[in-house]
């Protein structure tokens, strides 16, 4: 890697995304004894982020936070892409793979709220902003009666909007908080008993041209092998249930010494319905893992659930 030029890290602009790849710059500066002014941070405006008066679900799904970055690694501008790993779609480009994952944060929602501090004290009737299905089922599930309102844009906005009182309350992932030392605007933390995450919540990922060998070498140093093994199960649930961003779908994969425990959700967009899957086995067989979950769920549930 030392004949490399400069490495580029592709990343959103949003100040979540900057946080992320300050983060990986960081840690590979630190790994490699090199100055953080060696790696540049190369920021690329995704067509998600551009999109801001309607759920992603209605312009076209996960890749929109993905596809200019992709683009931008396999045309050479940059040498690594740094994702939120739920944003990333279950299939990859060819040309491009997942090099690995940082260590995960934590992986639970938080409830932001100036009204209530649990969803149960939430006001009959609430107004509850998120752009996320997912959320908006799991707290419909809970409370059938509060109102489920399109809330997008970056963790700041977000706030700001709880704070004019906009909504009554929102979700949000901790870990985005932690990131931006924003955790102490969390009014509750949602245990993943009652709350199970999205797919890779709280996970970095990285992404490369998967024949630049180098680059996955100068990787390796600073990548978290459990959180790998638990995402492995957690993408594997996802593709087999080959869910889009019309289905709220929950899964988490926690990897303990040698063994993976996994559960996961699934559930109809006015939470009215929800079907649960949980399996245990030994990490390595991380991806068997999840595809079971996967396939039990796709035999339990209604077909229509996942349409």
């Amino acid at each position: 890697m030392n004949a490399m030029k400069k490495l580029r890290i592709g990343t959103r602009g949003s100040p979540l995304a900057l946080a992320q790849a300050h983060q990986t710059r960081a840690l590979l500066a630190r790994a490699h004894a090199v100055s953080e002014d060696a790696i540049e941070i190369v920021p690329i405006r995704t067509t998600g982020d551009m999109i801001q008066d309607r759920a992603l679900a209605q312009a076209g799904g996960k890749g929109l936070f993905t596809k200019e970055l992709d683009a931008a690694l396999i045309d050479g501008r940059i040498d690594i892409a740094v994702h939120s790993s739920k944003d990333l779609p279950t299939v990859l480009p060819p040309e491009l793979d997942i090099a690995g994952y940082l260590p995960r944060e934590d992986v639970r929602d938080v409830l932001i709220s100036n009204v209530a501090a649990r969803i149960a004290d939430l006001p009959q009737g609430a107004r509850v902003g998120t752009a996320s299905l997912r959320r908006g089922a799991m707290v419909r599930r809970l409370r059938p009666d509060v109102e489920i309102g399109l809330l997008r844009g970056n963790v700041e906005t977000r706030l700001r909007k709880i704070a004019e009182g906009e909504f009554d309350a929102t979700l949000l992932a901790l870990a985005g908080l932690k990131r931006l030392g924003l955790a102490h605007r969390a009014t509750a933390i949602l245990e993943t008993d009652d709350f199970l995450p999205a797919v890779g919540q709280g996970a970095i990922a990285i992404t490369a041209r998967r024949d630049d060998g180098d680059v996955h070498r100068w990787l390796a140093p600073i990548l978290d092998r459990p959180t790998g093994l638990a995402l492995t199960a957690e993408r594997a649930f996802l593709r087999v249930l080959d869910g889009s961003c019309r289905t709220p779908i929950a899964g988490l994969a926690r990897v303990e010494g040698a063994r993976l425990r996994f559960a996961g959700l699934i559930l109809r967009v006015d939470g009215s319905e929800a079907y649960e899957v949980a399996e245990e086995g030994a990490a390595e067989q991380a991806e068997t893992l999840g595809e079971m979950a996967g396939r039990v769920l796709l035999a339990r549930a209604p077909a229509d659930i996942l349409a």
